[in-house]
């Protein structure tokens, strides 16, 4: 079959490799439509994933069509589905607390083992959720929103609450999207006027243009002085994720969405006098997906905005390079595997 494959940091090769074979028990073969390119998969290219061994197959965004199936489901052999990519051990605490999302031994296709940039992949049954009723794009679309779905349900907030969507990425849109579907009042901020544009004009959210040093100043006059009821951050920067604790109001939430390595350091004693919450947000959940596909159905998410920009599996390792460089109008771009039949 054909792949794309990452060989070392700034070298992706489109190749020939050895199919998958047919499914052992409780797996199933996929033939993979479409996938998206993520922020992850960038990081892997530019050699920048801490926990990553090369060479590597990436691609965790997956649509497809079933190929073959070895495991009790209520999916068969050519029906359209989209893959939970995070596999998780089933035993430690946090799979027994229902929380495969952060397993303590999870692995993530694309990630620790070879994903979908490929034309055939195999995963376990478990992981395949049925895509009745999108179109291949969209399903390929379902995992990255779910992330963004997963991190306001962290939140625990209502509706009606002041939120700042701190970041204007596809991750952080996500947030802010599904911050609006659970009737959050929501503004969203970054330092990129272009991301800033999209988000205002194009999907309608109040903005703050924090690359002129005003945004307290701004988020001030926007709350009366209060600070925001939520904070999510989605940026991946410590230097904007450490003065964003100065942004939640007294008894408010901040939930991080983004991960850095090293340390973020916060002064304890504003953080006590708020009494707010800090939070982490990993990964998704199936009842994220389902909540993804739901919004989806509904109208409620543009899919055709945020994928601007498409490539086919052979074009994939030039554009990829180009679009680790170039963002210039990137949202999120998929990769067209194959055809479903």
């Amino acid at each position: 079959m054909k792949v794309v494959r990452c060989a070392a940091p700034g070298k992706l090769v489109f190749e020939e490799h050895e199919a998958p074979g047919s499914a052992p028990e409780g797996w199933a073969l996929v033939d993979v439509a479409y996938v998206g390119i993520c922020g992850t998969d960038y990081h892997i290219f530019e050699g920048r994933h801490p926990y990553l061994a090369y060479p590597r197959i990436m691609g965790h965004e997956v649509s497809g069509t079933i190929a073959a199936i070895n495991a009790p489901a209520n999916l068969s052999v050519g029906e359209q589905v989209l893959i939970n990519p995070y596999l998780a051990c089933g035993k430690c605490s946090a799979c027994r607390h229902g929380k495969p999302n952060c397993c303590v031994a999870i692995e993530v296709l694309g990630v620790h083992r070879d994903g979908a940039m490929s034309e055939q992949i195999l995963v376990p049954a478990q992981n395949l959720i049925a895509a009745t009723g999108l179109s291949p794009v969209e399903a390929a679309t379902v995992e990255f929103l779910a992330i963004g779905a997963h991190a306001v349900r962290r939140s625990m907030a209502g509706p009606g609450n002041r939120t700042l969507v701190v970041g204007a990425g596809p991750i952080g849109l996500g947030v802010a999207l599904f911050a609006r579907i659970a009737q959050q009042d929501v503004t969203v901020m970054d330092i990129d006027a272009e991301r800033l544009a999209f988000a205002g004009s194009q999907l309608g959210f109040d903005v703050i243009d924090g690359s002129d040093g005003s945004a307290a100043e701004a988020i001030a006059e926007r709350t009366a002085g209060t600070g925001f009821d939520i904070v999510y951050d989605a940026t991946g920067n410590s230097r904007s994720m450490e003065p964003a604790f100065a942004f939640v109001a007294h008894a408010g939430v901040m939930v991080m969405v983004s991960v850095v390595q090293g340390d973020i350091t916060f002064s304890d004693p504003e953080f006590h006098k708020r009494e707010m919450m800090l939070i982490g947000s990993r990964n998704a959940t199936h009842a994220d997906f389902q909540h993804v596909i739901a919004s989806i159905h509904a109208g409620k998410i543009p899919i055709d905005q945020l994928v601007t920009h498409r490539t086919t599996l052979r074009d994939s390792p030039r554009d990829i390079a180009i679009w680790a460089k170039e963002k210039a109008g990137l949202i999120k771009a998929v990769i067209e595997v194959g055809r479903p039949v």
